[in-house]
């Protein structure tokens, strides 16, 4: 659920938002996360009470296009942790993990024997399509992706509006990645940041919602005689809409199940709130927690 504007509150066993239009009570136990947007202030019983009922808080721009500060994950089990650190560090299960992310993306290309240098060589291909596709789609001039991370007036406007748009759909994707427990540092394609598996998932949708969205914001701002230094607001207020159903942040839990699990587990996207602890064995079986394994009849060792 996503909240701004309001101060989030406790009442027993509800959440409550408070604003000028009066107050709303939230469910704990049916709130998976709350996302808060600006100008929301939240307390510690309700903070206390989003634990206890295994909900997550998650700090977050305007509709969820800037991703600052979150919680606990919604889940207490590792399990997507676990699979994205196991496959992050095997380089065979880390190729097949990227070429499911290139197929996601141009599903009618056969990638099942690439390299990493082949994706990334037919991923550069089929983006500069799409930025050709879009430019004659508005008629918008374009050259070339070319961008300056510390100099965004630096840029031409559709290239500070591809920028823009794709900075919010970090902030997105950064949102579902810690809420689902996941580390949003440990990457398959991009690596050494501490979003690098941000990066890849957000690239799943810029085909679909930034790339357009930031050619039709540049075609508009052309059209209207539009300010240029209004370009970055402009873009977020596009991306903000675009994103306002949520159904991609239902996509986003979706995709990452289905790359980081195997296909029989990849399809149940339930949080699991089973507060189990269980003991890692290096024989490759789990052991049980909570139990006391020392010998009750022989001699200790030490």
């Amino acid at each position: 659920m996503y909240v701004e504007r309001a101060t989030i509150g406790r009442d027993d066993s509800a959440i409550t938002a408070t604003d000028d239009a009066g107050v709303i009570h939230i469910p704990a136990a049916s709130l998976g996360a709350l996302l808060l947007g600006p100008g929301t202030r939240v307390t510690h019983q309700a903070m206390l009470l989003l634990a206890d009922s295994g909900s997550t808080a998650v700090w977050v721009g305007e509709r969820g296009v800037r991703y600052y500060a979150h919680g606990r994950p919604l889940g207490r089990t590792s399990r997507l942790l676990d699979a994205q650190a196991r496959a992050v560090s095997n380089s065979r299960e880390r190729v097949a993990v990227a070429r499911a992310m290139y197929e996601m993306r141009f599903p009618d290309e056969d990638v099942s024997e690439c390299s990493m240098q082949q994706l990334r060589g037919r991923e550069g291909a089929r983006v500069r399509g799409l930025y050709r596709e879009h430019a004659e789609r508005t008629s918008v001039e374009w050259r070339r992706r070319d961008y300056d991370p510390l100099d965004f007036a630096a840029s031409d406007v559709v290239n500070q509006a591809l920028s823009a748009a794709h900075s919010c759909l970090y902030g997105v994707v950064h949102s579902v990645i810690v809420a689902l427990g996941c580390s949003p540092g440990l990457g398959f394609v991009h690596t050494g940041h501490d979003r690098s598996f941000v990066y890849d998932v957000a690239d799943l949708y810029k085909a679909d919602i930034t790339i357009p969205v930031a050619f039709d914001v540049a075609a508009t701002i052309a059209r209207e005689d539009l300010d240029e230094d209004d370009v970055g607001s402009i873009t977020r207020r596009a991306v903000r809409d675009a994103v306002k159903s949520g159904t991609i942040m239902t996509r986003c839990v979706r995709d990452i199940h289905r790359l980081l699990l195997p296909p029989e587990e990849s399809s149940d996207t339930e949080v699991d709130y089973a507060d189990v602890i269980e003991l890692w064995d290096d024989r490759g079986d789990k052991v049980v927690g909570g139990t006391n394994f020392a010998p009750d009849d022989e001699e200790l060792p030490w």
